[in-house]
């Protein structure tokens, strides 16, 4: 039996490669012929992957027959051998997807390090959002579409794996700061090396070649100044809905540097002055009324992109500085605009971080936030404060497992698994198509 169900899985993977080969998607095939490769690895994540492709591909092959069909029936040709083997084809790709779901299917997977089902999620929501961007973006937005015009499905595939991956490495890890340091790090230098690229004359490696300046507050000030361009502050209240202030310490392409400011500082962070909450309103205050200001006076466009320049360089100068000497992310729990308004929005999201019955105050979760969100009187509350932005680094560091994620009907394990889960998966889908 399961032999036979492997077999169906190959042959439906197989003819879904070589339809899209005969329709000239060579990127939708070779995808195809990349998850057939990890089916016969048998690896344990394979199945999650397989299954559902066949029972898509099954669906599209249906709707290919039922229009093949009615134009031989227009035509007035022969059409019942066809709706047969269409038929047949259906068939096969719906058995094969159907037994990965079985035990026979989940037991033929025996290669991998668990977890199966939050990868499995972090890589169909990847290979989901970024299949919509493809879809609906007017130009090229994968840059493998770029250089290779028609192969953006291996792109996605790949980074949907990525995803796959990076899940398991964070969940997986004793310490899953270390983790998300680095690959919050890369996707910042992929970032600003595209822009970098760009600048110097590699201009496929823009977005629209419309520049404009990477400074966070800028999603706030700019449709100030300009009176229009919603673009960035609605993808940004987007991700907020999705992960709340996750965006802070997992996307934010500037909060990567403050972080890695803070660490390369002090290991553990000092202690700041209360109020900086206040210093982050009167900053978000001072943005957007001085880009209606500066619209109202009708500034010009040069003085305005200097302004924020200046903004941003005195950011940079924040984390260089006091981020470095005292081990704590000051640019971003005391400068940036942006990471207030998500922690606020961010109560709207159902993500929480709590701290449950039998926490002693040994305050080894206070020595890994570098948002200074686990003060004594935060763990006195059972929560942390304002400042949060579910970076996660708190719940590895708690050796009585005291602290973790909630989630509205979800355990705090399948909630902390969830949420890595999304957040990883956005993560893949910035690195894809985040650039300026």
């Amino acid at each position: 039996m399961t032999a036979l169900g492997v077999t169906l899985q190959f042959l439906g993977l197989l003819v879904f490669a070589a339809h899209n080969l005969r329709g000239g998607d060579l990127g939708l095939c070779a995808s195809v012929l990349v998850l057939a490769g990890w089916l016969a690895a048998r690896r344990d994540l394979a199945r999650l992957l397989v299954g559902p492709a066949l029972l898509a591909a099954g669906l599209v092959f249906a709707a290919a027959g039922r229009d093949m069909v009615a134009f031989r029936l227009a035509a007035g040709l022969p059409w019942l051998r066809l709706a047969g083997i269409m038929a047949g084809v259906v068939a096969v790709c719906l058995a094969g997807g159907l037994f990965a779901f079985t035990r026979r299917g989940e037991a033929f997977g025996r290669h991998g390090p668990g977890h199966v089902a939050a990868r499995a999620a972090a890589f169909w929501i990847a290979v989901a959002l970024l299949a919509v961007a493809r879809a609906k973006v007017a130009f090229p937005i994968l840059l493998l579409d770029r250089f290779a015009p028609g192969w953006g499905w291996l792109e996605i595939t790949v980074l949907g794996l990525y995803a796959a991956w990076l899940t398991e490495r964070m969940l997986a890890a004793p310490r899953t700061g270390p983790v998300r340091s680095r690959y919050w790090a890369a996707f910042s230098l992929v970032f600003f090396g595209q822009l970098a690229l760009g600048l110097a004359g590699a201009t496929v490696f823009l977005m629209t070649g419309a520049l404009h300046l990477p400074v966070p507050a800028l999603i706030a000030a700019g449709p100030a100044y300009r009176g229009g361009g919603y673009f960035m502050p609605i993808l940004y209240l987007s991700t907020v809905l999705l992960v709340g202030p996750g965006w802070c310490s997992h996307l934010c392409y500037i909060g990567a540097a403050d972080d890695a400011c803070a660490r390369l500082g002090r290991p553990v962070p000092r202690r700041l002055p209360a109020g900086r909450v206040w210093w982050r309103a009167a900053t978000l205050a001072l943005t957007v009324a001085g880009a209606l200001v500066l619209r109202w006076l009708e500034v010009p466009l040069g003085v305005a992109v200097t302004a924020a320049a200046v903004f941003g360089l005195v950011g940079l100068g924040i984390m260089a500085t006091f981020s470095r000497k005292t081990g704590v992310m000051v640019h971003c729990t005391m400068y940036c605009p942006i990471g207030l308004v998500g922690n606020l929005l961010g109560k709207i999201s159902p993500w929480r971080v709590r701290i449950g019955e039998g926490c002693d105050g040994c305050g080894r979760c206070s020595r890994v936030c570098r948002y200074l969100a686990l003060t004594p009187a935060d763990l006195d509350k059972g929560r942390p404060g304002l400042s949060c932005t579910l970076c996660g680094d708190c719940l590895s560091a708690c050796p009585g497992g005291r602290i973790g994620l909630r989630f509205p009907g979800l355990s705090p394990e399948a909630a902390r698994q969830a949420f890595f889960a999304l957040v990883v998966a956005l993560h893949a889908v910035f690195l894809g198509v985040a650039r300026i």
